[in-house]
């Protein structure tokens, strides 16, 4: 017997009345003020025809102040899986157009739902946040539901990808959740991300503050450290998501998509030799050695705007992904400081995570000094670099590339700490400090004495020569095993890759415990 086509119709009108939203009219006016819609989202992000839709028929589960007669289409928020790239992969989008996006138990626990989906088989978590809040109206079962999705996204760290866009309004407890989230997209117009805003800062505290000084993507992004990748807009922001899960694998228990097809060659750049600045004194664009040492100079930066002196990103190398680490000389003589040290260490720990390669990229004079940064908390923070280099047991490639002084040098990732390969260029210069510190502590007292200035600064530039030749020469960490070969900078990228081709198959065991007690 053939099914009732009024079986039929209702089915279809309850999908009409769910894929409409808000009604047609709050539909139409997003798109013409440039925004998608919480479907087009979806849309953009999913392979065409892909989208498998979770809980569309839900309706919320409040029955005060009227709202049991109110419908809210999917309580206000679509979810499903789908295709990204061929790869299955688990989004939400919250809609605005439906009681403002607001979150209640039911609209929580569809995304918590889709992120137990997603844990079990494996798969990425994409969220769009695009919401006025939690709904008033269910009271504590709202807060209930931040609380169930923290859980969840806890309890998929690590396991999957989590990438969160904020496309909206994310205010108050609401902003947790992308923060517990690995990477977070904010387009650059109509969102805002922050716990209290100008008027409960100005009640509180007497300070008046704008929602462009602390809630905007630039603000976060140049300032706070919070964000890790502007979009322009919706789109834009899709197109990043894809971008970034092109690097990552699927789960933890998954290599990342490298290319193998690719043939490793010992590729000799003569213009990597030009890039290394004939002074000293003279700063190194590291964006320079990066753009000749990753495939077809594509390198996909996190945190761009934040913390200059480090630069931290993903590209790939004779087709294998590699997370990069690189010291930028061109900002702050690439000091490490605290937010580099913030910046540096998570994104070790998000490489850690997927199984992904580290090369790093080292000049570094040492750690910033400064009251500021002692006050700041900078030896709590620093430590978060070794902490995170030494237990990190992916693949990592050190190369030294000029200065690598002090703690700083630790920091970077050197064979103490773990390194499987150093590499240094014959410029390098490796020591507990500068020669021209170095000498100050040694001689100083001596040069005090000599009471001609001329002949004071012609004999400490003696010693400093003499110290540069006797501690900073890369021969010399060579000949104690702690460097694997001193290269020309021409050999760099085949140097690399040869490194990063035989450690793929590393394993490393440590001893059983809970978790490290990382100085957070």
């Amino acid at each position: 017997m053939a099914i009732s086509q009024k079986l039929l119709d209702e089915l279809n009108r309850r999908r009409q009345e769910a894929l409409a939203g808000g009604g047609q009219a709050k539909l139409d006016a997003r798109r013409a003020k440039g925004l998608m819609t919480a479907r087009d989202r979806l849309e953009a992000l999913f392979d065409a025809g892909s989208f498998q839709e979770f809980g569309m028929h839900v309706q919320h589960n409040c029955h005060n102040f009227g709202m049991e007669k109110k419908v809210l289409p999917s309580d206000g928020i679509v979810c499903g899986i789908g295709l990204v790239q061929g790869r299955p992969v688990g989004a939400f989008s919250q809609d605005f157009t439906v009681s403002g996006g607001s979150l209640g138990s039911n609209h929580a626990k569809k995304i918590v739902d889709l992120m137990k989906f997603a844990g079990k088989n494996g798969m990425p978590v994409v969220g769009v946040n695009d919401s006025g809040g939690a709904r008033i109206q269910e009271g504590v079962e709202s807060l209930a539901g931040y609380g169930q999705i923290f859980y969840q996204n806890v309890s998929l760290s690590g396991v999957v990808p989590q990438v969160s866009i904020i496309a909206g309004p994310c205010a108050g407890g609401a902003a947790y959740s992308p923060a517990l989230m690995d990477f977070i997209i904010m387009t650059r117009k109509n969102a805002n991300l922050f716990i209290c805003g100008p008027q409960v800062i100005k009640a509180a505290t007497g300070e008046e503050a704008s929602v462009e000084m602390f809630a905007t993507a630039d603000a976060h992004a140049k300032v706070s450290g919070n964000i890790h990748l502007v979009a322009e807009d919706d789109a834009h922001a899709i197109e990043l998501s894809k971008k970034l899960l092109s690097y990552l694998p699927s789960n933890n228990m998954q290599e990342p998509p490298h290319d193998f097809t690719q043939p490793i060659t010992r590729t000799y750049d003569e213009e990597l030799n030009n890039i290394v600045p004939s002074s000293a004194r003279e700063a190194l664009d590291v964006y320079k050695v990066i753009n000749k040492i990753v495939d077809n100079g594509d390198f996909f930066e996190i945190q761009r705007d934040f913390a200059r002196n480090i630069v931290v990103g993903f590209a790939r190398i004779e087709g294998m992904v590699v997370g990069i680490i690189a010291n930028q000389p061109a900002y702050k003589a690439g000091c490490l400081d605290i937010d580099a040290s913030d910046k540096g260490s998570r994104f070790i720990r998000i490489c850690n995570s997927f199984n992904v390669p580290i090369v790093n990229l080292v000049d570094v004079p040492g750690f910033m000094p400064g009251l500021a940064q002692e006050r700041g908390g900078i030896i709590r923070h620093g430590a978060k670099m070794l902490f995170a280099y030494a237990s990190a047991t992916v693949p990592k490639i050190t190369l030294i590339m000029r200065k690598a002084y002090g703690g700083a040098y630790l920091a970077m990732c050197c064979v103490d700490m773990g390194a499987d390969a150093v590499y240094a260029w014959p410029t390098a210069e490796i020591a507990v400090m500068g020669a021209k510190g170095a000498v100050n502590v040694l001689y100083g007292k001596e040069l005090k004495a000599i009471e001609d200035p001329a002949k004071r600064e012609e004999q400490a530039e003696k010693y400093r020569h003499e110290y540069s030749e006797k501690f900073e020469s890369p021969y010399q960490a060579a000949s104690k095993g702690m460097i694997t070969d001193v290269i020309e900078p021409a050999e760099t990228r085949g140097a690399l890759a040869m490194a990063l081709r035989a450690t793929l198959s590393k394993r490393e065991t440590r001893l059983p415990k809970r978790n490290g007690n990382m100085p957070v």
